[in-house]
């Protein structure tokens, strides 16, 4: 069974920096994508970053053009989105999600918030505030 687990969040101060990892595992394919999602609370989902494993092809939202970094290491199945620069819009509970059809980035956050992904991970709360 494909599962991805979310890990790195926290409390951080304006400004600040966090990392978020996004572990998989039970998969055997060669190709995965990997999508980051926040939701604050009272809002919508929003498609923040994704990467592709195998050529590593990434897109960002606008609002974290800059600031965020997302990338992988395929020894390890795990994605990282580097956090810089943390605003407090920012805050939200961050997931991860995969999708293992072969398409780019934008449909796979396209898939993500359509509900048709079926692999995501728990969640992890990011809290930016003085």
């Amino acid at each position: 069974q494909v599962q991805v687990v979310e890990s790195g969040g926290g409390l951080v101060q304006p400004g600040g920096s966090l990392r978020l990892s996004c572990a998989l595992s039970g998969f055997t394919l060669d190709y995965y994508a990997i999508g980051w999602f926040r939701q604050a609370p009272g809002k919508e989902r929003e498609g923040v970053s994704c990467i592709i494993s195998s050529d590593g092809s990434t897109y960002y939202t606008d609002s974290v053009k800059g600031r965020f970094a997302i990338s992988r290491d395929n020894t390890k199945d795990t994605v990282y989105l580097q956090m810089d620069n943390l605003k407090p819009e920012d805050t939200a509970n961050y997931y991860c999600a995969a999708d293992f059809i072969r398409e780019g980035c934008p449909a796979v956050l396209r898939n993500g918030l359509s509900g048709a992904l079926d692999t995501w991970g728990p969640g992890t709360l990011v809290t930016v505030s003085s």
